[in-house]
């Protein structure tokens, strides 16, 4: 950051919080609830008006659920909101997918677009009652949220009345999970994937990938050749 004035900098971390929020559908007072911080504090930040101290930071970046790290990673995002309701035209149905394979005992499924917490429950229910069909630890589950974006075709994590309805989802999954490995469509949704696999208790068993070639990565870890759902040259 050499070179650049105050102004520039807190305008630049600014900016970086005002798009993490956009792309998870976390309005100012959520971010300021889940920080501890006040509405007003946070919305000077978005501004550049503020002068952030590190332990500020720290709870923003805990609140987004990334790494302080991250809040200053190179990846970027446009930070018109997602989750708005022309990102909901197309039904729930055509959008998600999934494929048990009996023999290899491998669950796969997949999402397109964006998820409400209401979707959440019925994937909770579909895949858990395939799921019952097996033992304690005996099912790996492949992941592919590397679709999940708004209408415009922009990624997107998360909400968090999504994120919380997952954290339910995994808590039921570790019963007959062997192996979890996600992809993802950002490192952003890997940092946010690692935190709920965290708060569920799964994260011992999960791996969330966003990188070249992690299709094929995934088959190495479940130790398969290929799936019928989730091709290496999906894009």
């Amino acid at each position: 950051m050499g070179g650049r004035s105050n102004g520039d900098i807190r305008t630049e971390f600014g900016q970086r919080v005002r798009e993490l929020r956009a792309r998870g559908e976390m309005s100012q007072e959520i971010l300021a609830y889940r920080s501890g911080l006040d509405r007003t504090y946070i919305s000077g930040v978005e501004r550049g008006e503020r002068n952030i101290s590190i332990v500020n930071i720290e709870k923003i970046a805990a609140a987004l659920q990334v790494t302080v790290e991250y809040m200053f990673s190179a990846e970027r995002f446009k930070d018109p909101p997602a989750y708005q309701q022309k990102d909901f035209i197309v039904p729930f149905g055509e959008r998600f997918k999934y494929h048990i394979d009996n023999e290899k005992k491998v669950l796969a499924f997949q999402v397109h677009g964006l998820l409400t917490a209401q979707n959440v429950e019925h994937m909770s229910k579909t895949l858990l009652g395939i799921c019952n069909a097996f033992g304690k630890g005996e099912l790996n589950v492949l992941v592919d949220h590397r679709e999940m974006a708004d209408s415009s075709g922009e990624i997107a994590v998360y909400s968090p009345e999504v994120a919380e309805r997952a954290v339910i989802f995994q808590e039921q999954l570790i019963n007959y999970s062997k192996k979890v490995v996600a992809l993802c469509n950002s490192e952003f949704m890997v940092q946010q994937l690692n935190h709920v696999a965290q708060t569920s208790g799964i994260i011992e068993k999960a791996t969330h990938l966003f990188e070249n070639d992690m299709v094929d990565r995934a088959y190495s870890l479940l130790d398969i050749n290929g799936n019928d759902l989730i091709k290496a040259d999906a894009k």
